[in-house]
């Protein structure tokens, strides 16, 4: 039993290890965006990707990435 539980911790781990990394790339990618955004001076595009830069923040927050 205690070998089973070790292996479902390490999994979790792995899959948790794994958002975390997809959710780098996506605020990487949605920084560049803002930042093309703000040269153009495109309002509406800077808004979309400052709220989605918040909830990818909110999402490793609550994962103690950041």
């Amino acid at each position: 039993m205690a070998m089973k539980q070790v292996m479902n911790t390490s999994k979790k781990r792995d899959v948790q290890q794994q958002r975390m990394n997809v959710l780098r790339l996506e605020m990487d990618y949605e920084l560049a965006v803002l930042f093309e955004a703000i040269q153009t001076k495109n309002t509406e595009t800077q808004t979309k990707s400052k709220q989605k830069l918040m909830s990818i923040r909110e999402e490793l927050m609550k994962m103690k990435a950041l």
